[in-house]
């Protein structure tokens, strides 16, 4: 499955209304390990196809950032069943989002 944009308005439908584990990727075109965690993003939304992984740019939602206090980025952030499971500040190593998705 492609990385998705999410926004503010598809919060609801894409997130909440769904049965799949969901990722989603804060992050600003001006960070730079944002800019590296992105290959690491794409990469595990090719390799699981069972979870949608999202990226939200921080400064075009910043409404959505805010609901998830979002205060560092990169921050990656699962959800299951409408719940956040986990979350990782900064730069990651792939092994270490994985590590999070086997969490739920």
């Amino acid at each position: 499955m492609a990385v998705m944009k999410l926004t503010e308005e598809m919060y609801h439908k894409e997130v909440m209304e769904t049965d799949k584990k969901v990722v989603i990727d804060f992050w600003a075109d001006w960070c730079g390990p944002c800019k590296m965690m992105a290959p690491v993003v794409k990469e595990l939304a090719e390799e699981n196809p069972d979870v949608k992984v999202f990226k939200v740019n921080v400064d075009e939602e910043p409404k959505l950032a805010d609901a998830f206090n979002i205060s560092s980025i990169p921050t990656m952030v699962v959800i299951k069943d409408r719940e956040i499971i986990g979350s990782v500040v900064g730069f990651q190593p792939k092994t270490q989002i994985e590590k999070l998705l086997k969490l739920c």
